[in-house]
């Protein structure tokens, strides 16, 4: 089979050529797999040690340390996601059980986050198919279509305080808590209050060996920071201005991929830290391969390395993109929706 070369490809077609230039990342390495658990899990633990031996000091420098080690718990869902896709160990079990433990971590049933974003993963940009695992995004014509209380709850649930603020900690702390979506298998059942059994036991533990202020300082503030940082990550790599949205007899699953996922440019260290997280449109394209090798695509591709950049100024500015208009193909505001089309 012929590989067309990326200067062959046009942008309609580049989308399932790629998939099979993408195909030879997809291996995993135990060895590197086994090294990036290790150099996450274990400043992990030590700056939780860290953070805990310094309450004894100043409760604001451990409040410190934890809200730095909110990082690091980024770096643990970013595995535990690796396992999800079946791209951290060439065997699923071993990963399926890796992202099962790691799960209590970040306070996410593996099984259950699992489906969902596989549903995710499936369906992104198919306006015929949302609602699970994604940013609730509304149409202008949906939106005019509402009547004055459903304007007002789309508006607040896309508030950055509830987006960034307020929903993270309900998502990751409360909602997570029961397989909403699922509750019909009790598998999913299982992985959500397995996940909680062990939650607790580290809670309780947490709390007969130094009472509640290693949760107040230490546990709620790195697991808040972790999920308000994985939040604006999703957000920021699907909910740009010019992402992919199409009708369901127009929707293709590699265009979508390539178009409507960006490619957020973060620096060195953040970009570790994240896992490489940010090269999102290849992730999408092939979630099969380990998120280490995703560097390795856009050295090797310069054409992907080019495609969906946005930087992190550019990516403050996707706060305000709220409505998809069918007409322009874009995300807008509602400042711009009432401008256009008279949408209070």
């Amino acid at each position: 089979m012929t590989i067309p070369t990326d200067a062959a490809m046009t942008r309609q077609e580049s989308a399932r050529a790629w998939v099979l230039k993408l195909a030879r990342y997809r291996e995993p390495s135990m060895g590197r797999s086994l090294f990036e658990l290790v150099v996450t899990l274990v400043p992990f633990l030590l700056l939780w040690v860290l953070a805990w031996a310094a309450m004894e000091v100043s409760p604001w420098l451990s409040l410190a340390i934890a809200v730095l080690n909110g990082g690091f718990l980024v770096r643990i869902f970013i595995i535990q996601h690796d396992c999800g896709h079946a791209s951290y160990f060439q065997s699923r079990t071993a990963g399926d059980w890796l992202g099962r433990a790691l799960g209590v971590l970040t306070l996410t049933p593996y099984d259950v986050w699992k489906r969902t974003h596989t549903v995710h993963h499936s369906h992104h940009g198919n306006l015929d198919q949302r609602g699970i695992g994604d940013v609730l995004t509304l149409t202008v014509a949906e939106y005019r279509a509402r009547g004055f209380w459903g304007r007002l709850g789309y508006r607040l649930y896309r508030h950055p305080v509830v987006l960034f603020v307020l929903g993270p900690s309900y998502l990751f702390i409360l909602q997570n808590r029961v397989p909403l979506g699922l509750m019909r298998s009790w598998w999913y059942w299982i992985s959500a209050m397995g996940t909680n059994a062990f939650i607790a036991i580290l809670v309780g533990l947490m709390i007969w060996l130094g009472g509640l202020m290693p949760i107040l300082l230490i546990y709620l503030p790195t697991s808040v920071i972790g999920a308000t940082i994985g939040v604006w990550l999703f957000y920021v790599q699907h909910q740009f201005e010019e992402t992919h949205w199409e009708k369901g007899e127009d929707w293709q699953i590699h265009d979508a991929a390539l178009e409507g996922s960006s490619h957020y440019q973060l620096p060195a260290v953040l970009q570790w830290m994240t896992g490489n997280i940010g090269v999102h449109h290849v992730h999408h394209l092939y979630s099969r391969i380990p998120f280490y090798r995703l560097t390795e695509v856009l050295r090797d591709h310069r054409a992907l390395a080019e495609a969906q950049k946005l930087t992190i100024r550019q990516s403050l500015a996707c706060v305000k993109l709220n409505l998809w208009d069918e007409q322009t193909r874009k995300l807008m505001s509602f400042r711009d929706a009432k401008r256009l089309y008279g949408v209070a």
